[in-house]
């Protein structure tokens, strides 16, 4: 077979239009160009920025390192945490594993030990398999806290309120008592529950505050990112190195969708807490509900620190159903507005089963020890009329226990 050479092939066609792939590359893309007014802060895309000369920049080279529509969510985020810097991290565990990064092998953690199931797997499963001495306390005890304290201790890991039974830990107590042990042990709260609305750690003490903004923060449940917030100098120079170093770093379209989330923040989370304390307040009173656990109701123990320390609750609700786990699967398998699913925080109500679901990875003897049990379900609730979240609620305990008295 005659072999062809290009002219060959394109022989017969109309001659090619001039600098066609240049002019599609560069025309119109000039980077200088970038200096607009828009009201909505643009999406850069750009994996690499142009230099004025061999290391003569405009503030950013490559996007792992530093990208402006990033730079845009960590200085909004910094500013409602009350923070001097923000760090936009991949997930919320790729921000858990960028802050352990600052530990070496030998040097020990202290983490409440009701926590998000995956937070407990990575401390138990990946940062104590590379020397991380990792060990787990009641931080709503000080006794227990300041016990578990060790001389090898340099960072107290706190979640508040604790997923998923809802303990309230008092982040100043607890800062206080870990930096009389030691000052430079370093605080860190998770604080995705709560959002930075409903609660600002580093005003309480915290050396670290840090989220899955796939939560609340950003609120659609369509993006997957970690955000941390620090005010320490040393702090932020050292997590801005591993964010680099690491590469855990989000794209700068999630950067976009959760900045544009940042600006109903507020709204949300006051609708949130309507809508849960209704819900919550329906199930404390309904006869097939054994135990409610909402920070909101005056029935939780830790109701008067939630006061003190938060500006409102958020939409996570823990209930305990009579009955045994046939009872709990036939409850979350009936509902209908709720969605039977991981995850929490968005505009939409989900609903999950703690012990096979988030927290599977969680030692079953620990389940036990913390409440975990088969009949304890999990609702992150949405922002729907308050009344169908209610209906959906009922029809489905409905479901679960038929013959038992209904409210």
């Amino acid at each position: 077979m005659a072999s062809h050479s290009q002219n060959d092939v394109t022989d017969g066609f109309c001659k090619e239009f001039q600098s066609f792939a240049t002019n599609a590359i560069h025309v119109g893309q000039e980077p200088e160009q970038w200096k607009s007014m828009a009201v909505v802060p643009p999406i850069s895309l750009s994996t690499t920025f142009k230099q004025y000369g061999p290391g003569n920049h405009a503030g950013f080279e490559y996007s792992r390192s530093g990208n402006p529509t990033r730079n845009c969510l960590e200085k909004a985020v910094a500013s409602l945490d009350g923070a001097q810097h923000c760090l936009a991290l991949a997930s919320g565990l790729a921000a858990t594993m960028t802050i352990t990064h600052m530990l070496k092998s030998g040097d020990g953690v202290v983490c409440m030990n009701d926590v998000y199931g995956g937070t407990n797997r990575y401390f138990r499963k990946v940062a104590a398999e590379m020397g991380i001495d990792i060990s787990f306390a009641d931080c709503t005890k000080p006794q227990v806290l300041k016990a578990a304290l060790k001389p090898n201790t340099k960072l107290l890991w706190i979640e508040t309120p604790t997923n998923p039974t809802m303990k309230v830990v008092d982040i100043k107590a607890c800062a206080e008592i870990a930096h009389q042990h030691n000052k430079d042990i370093v605080v860190v709260v998770d604080n995705t529950f709560m959002s930075a609305y409903f609660q600002r750690p580093l005003a309480l003490g915290a050396d670290i505050c840090m989220y899955s903004a796939t939560k609340y923060m950003n609120g659609h449940s369509d993006v997957v990112m970690g955000l941390v917030s620090v005010n320490r100098e040393d702090l932020y120079e050292r997590l801005k190195f591993l964010q680099n170093a690491l590469g855990a770093v989000p794209s700068p379209f999630d950067c976009y969708l959760c900045n544009r989330g940042l600006k109903t923040l507020h709204l949300r989370m006051r609708q949130h807490f309507k809508n849960a304390l209704a819900a919550a307040t329906f199930l404390e009173a309904d006869p097939r509900v054994d135990r409610v656990i909402f920070p909101g109701l005056p029935s939780h123990p830790q109701h008067e620190l939630m006061k003190r320390q938060c500006t409102g609750c958020p939409g996570m609700i823990t209930f305990y159903i009579k009955g045994n786990l046939e009872n709990a699967t036939t409850f979350l398998s009936n509902l209908k507005l709720f969605a039977l699913a991981e995850s929490l925080g968005g505009y939409e109500s989900l609903a999950e089963h703690p012990a096979i679901m988030t927290h599977a990875s969680v030692p079953e003897e620990e389940r036990i020890v913390l409440g975990i049990s088969d009949t304890l379900i999990r609702l992150s609730v949405g922002l729907e009329d308050d009344q169908d979240i209610i209906d959906d609620l009922r029809q489905a305990l409905n479901a679960a226990h038929p013959k038992l008295p209904k409210k």
